[in-house]
């Protein structure tokens, strides 16, 4: 403690009141290291890539699973909060500081939402990293200590000086940072000298150790009267390069599962709106639901199953998903076009962020976007001269277990027709009996949606047709439906990847002068550019969200990578650049996408929330706890309690994230969705409050302050709308819904809170303490 004290307050002086919080942490450090990394790797050839590649390997396993998991294990407080006039010169990572602690202490009874993660004090991360780093640099190039040494303990000096560390943090963080970074580099090279000589013989000749790289000779002369000087190749004389680049694509298809499935582990994202709500339906199995097909209910019941009703069991096949989607492309690819291709085509889909996502967010998308391919892949199968009827019993199959994950999948039918309109030779096979078993399977699978919605009304074709599809709403030309094209095109081109979006779009306008006698471009365009089309020209008349495309990405991806092989195969050299390009930008941008806190790394401040891609997956579990102490104040009245949510996200989220509420979905639920006289939500058909809680109390809970889009903006202006009519930014209270009034007897608004992860607001809330539930009578 002395130690800390002399180098926090007797050590302070202007000078270092200026250095040390600029070394702890700055906004040019992440830009300035982005730029070097970028450098280094454009000259720095084989040496630089391995280099960087143990960095990555090593550096974000240890902070995010060995440092993180002993901060939370030790749980020791940092020295602003456990001590008492602690300098902190680092002012607006001061203030930061103070909020995230005044929200643990506001939040210390109710573990472990509540409680923001990041704020424990042994070890030191920032020390961790840095001498971890020092020791892989050392390895790879040995004069690197020279300033790597002085900067690593100049950071770990700074955090001692700027209040929020002891030196035993900083001390323990550096031996743990150059143990680990010493253990991961044995680790690689002891796998590669094991399996490499095993699995990639011809790349292992190449480069027998990743961390002793010495320079490749020029080729010996050969004496061509003595032909047996040419050294034979000590690998197996069966192995193929082909093979090399398929047993890759195998390695790197593993090691991202078992990635995805750290990273749902690790806790670093809550649940989604939808997820939630989707989880509530898999407590109620039926034959379909109001808005999707039951396939996704099913899937959330069998993850739950396995691992509990954790976000982890809610998530856990669509890693799995992710997974078997990239076995099969690389299978098809390694068969019909090559191998080498194949694997790129994985790397690509792994860089492109719409897909990225749907590797870690368990929706109706995953399921959809496997049941498209499979059906797609199969389908290839079937339209060959030499196909069997089983490959259309199983095309039959996918499809109509996509069109039970949701109903877009109806639109591959279009797909079908689209191709054999555009390839002649195909239409042989409408003179077999293989299509129309398939249609006859899908027609079978359609089978319990359509029991539903006979006992409901037709309720689902109401919904789709005019809520998302807006068949109720006359179109008219409009600047705004521009305006919204224009959206939906710049949205798509993010989601996508820049680089790989006009790559795509380049190769399915290309291709009609170069690859049309080419079958596999035909039908790969055929599988992916209609529902692409269909959504774009869509965008006229109503809003199109952006992953309603989603099954269309991988055809066209697929259809992307066969042009563009082809053209790399005919000298096209350029490729190569715009690959490693698209490749850097993608993977950042999904990184940032999984951990978008890395902003305040590189710009030197965290996102505003409301702007935050990861706001809709964070604040949650705060958010029951708030709403939960809410209710415990209500129940000390000495009646009974139930919680009411004014949209079905909240209701799903609330019931998922208060422990209580989560082990009684079914039997004894005390979350609900408010009334309703006409179905709007799946909550419609569940039991309500109405005649089960008469006479009980409730709180009622809404979010406020959610900000509109700024194509909302635009829209909105363009239709000539005032000013003062646009959504505001600024959470507002609002007045009770007049259905509550009518509900209970007394109705008393408790003001808004606000939800805070890490010391920022995420959500704002508003509660309503009702009394005395009247009976349905009145």
């Amino acid at each position: 403690m002395s130690v800390f004290r002399f180098i926090n307050g007797r050590l302070s002086n202007s000078v270092f009141d200026v250095v040390m919080p600029f070394a702890s942490g700055n906004r040019y450090f992440f830009p300035a290291l982005i730029v070097l990394g970028f450098l280094l790797l454009w000259k720095g050839g084989k040496r630089a890539w391995l280099c960087g590649m143990m960095l990555v390997f090593i550096l974000w396993p240890g902070d995010s699973c060995i440092t993180n998991m002993l901060k939370h294990a030790i749980a020791r407080p940092r020295p602003f909060v456990a001590l008492q006039d602690v300098r902190l010169p680092m002012k607006k990572f001061g203030n930061d500081m103070a909020n995230a602690a005044a929200v643990e202490r506001r939040h210390k009874n109710a573990p472990p939402y509540g409680e923001p993660p990041g704020h424990n004090s042994m070890p030191s991360s920032h020390a961790a990293n840095w001498f971890a780093a020092t020791m892989i640099l050392y390895v790879f190039y040995r004069k690197s200590w020279r300033f790597m040494l002085p900067l690593a303990c100049l950071v770990a000096f700074s955090r001692i000086y700027n209040g929020v560390h002891y030196p035993s943090d900083v001390l323990t963080g550096a031996l743990l940072g150059a143990g680990y970074a010493a253990a991961g580099l044995w680790f690689f090279e002891s796998l590669w000298r094991f399996a490499g000589r095993r699995w990639f013989p011809l790349w292992w000749e190449k480069l027998p150790s990743f961390v002793n790289i010495k320079p490749t000779p020029p080729p010996a002369p050969v004496d061509s009267e003595f032909p047996e000087q040419i050294e034979e190749p000590t690998g197996p004389r069966n192995a193929t390069l082909d093979q090399h680049w398929l047993r890759l694509g195998y390695l790197f298809i593993a090691i991202s599962l078992f990635a995805n499935l750290a990273y749902l582990k690790s806790g670093l994202i809550e649940l989604s709106e939808d997820e939630a709500y989707q989880w509530v339906w898999s407590k109620h199995i039926a034959l379909s639901y109001y808005s999707k097909p039951p396939l996704i209910a099913y899937t959330q019941w069998l993850g739950t199953h396995l691992w509990g009703d954790t976000e982890f069991g809610v998530r856990f096949f669509s890693p799995i998903i992710g997974a078997i989607l990239g076995f099969l492309l690389l299978r098809f690819f390694a068969r019909y076009v090559n191998a080498r291709a194949g694997f790129f085509l994985a790397l690509i889909v792994s860089a492109t962020p719409l897909l990225a996502l749907g590797s870690i967010l368990m929706t109706v998308d995953p399921l959809s976007v496997l049941f498209w391919t499979a059906a797609m892949l199969s389908g290839w199968r079937a339209v060959q001269p030499n196909a069997k009827t089983s490959d259309w019993l199983w095309t039959g199959l996918w499809l109509g277990l996509g069109f039970l994950s949701k109903y877009t999948e109806l639109l591959q039918l279009v797909c079908w027709v689209v191709f054999f309109i555009l390839w002649k030779p195909a239409r042989a096979q409408l003179r077999k009996p293989g299509p129309y078993l398939a249609l006859l399977i899908n027609l079978i699978c359609t089978t319990p949606v359509l029991i539903w919605n006979q006992q409901h009304h037709w309720i689902t074709v109401t919904h789709v047709v005019e809520g998302n599809a807006g068949g109720n709403k006359p179109w008219h030309a409009s600047l705004s439906h521009l305006v919204q094209m224009a959206s939906f095109t710049v949205v798509e081109t993010v989601l996508l990847n820049p680089i790989f979006f006009v790559a795509t779009v380049w190769a399915a306008i290309a291709f009609w002068k170069r690859g049309r006698r080419d079958p596999r471009m035909v039908y790969l365009f055929s599988m992916g550019a209609p529902l692409f089309l269909i959504y774009f020209l869509f965008t006229l008349h109503s809003n199109v969200l952006p992953n309603w495309i989603a099954p269309s990405v991988l055809p066209l991806l697929c259809l992307m990578v066969v042009y563009w092989d082809t053209r790399w195969r005919l000298g096209a050299r350029r490729i190569k650049g715009w690959l490693i390009a698209g490749l850097v930008i993608g993977f950042a941008f999904v990184g940032f996408l999984h951990e978008t806190d890395l902003m305040q790394h590189i710009a030197g401040r965290p996102l505003p929330p409301k702007i935050d891609p990861l706001t809709r997956v964070r604040g949650y579990g705060a958010m029951a706890v708030t709403v939960e102490q809410a209710r415990e104040k209500l129940l000390a009245e000495g009646k009974p309690a139930f919680i009411i949510g004014g949209h079905y996200g909240t209701t799903g989220l609330m019931t998922f994230y208060i422990p209580e509420a989560r082990t009684n979905v079914v039997t004894d639920p005390f979350i609900y969705y408010q009334t309703s006289p006409v179905p709007v939500n799946q909550f419609y058909f569940l039991p309500g409050y109405k005649g089960n809680r008469t006479g009980q109390n409730a709180i009622y809970v809404r979010e406020v302050g959610m900000p509109p889009l700024v194509k909302d903006w635009v829209i909105r202006w363009l239709r000539g709308e005032p000013f003062e009519s646009l959504p505001r930014y600024q959470p507002q209270a609002k007045p009770a819904p007049d259905f509550l009034v009518q509900e209970f007897d007394s109705v008393k608004d408790l003001g808004l809170f606000d939800i805070y992860y890490r010391g920022r607001i995420f959500h704002t809330i508003q509660l309503f303490e009702c009394h005395n539930l009247e009976p349905i009578s009145k």
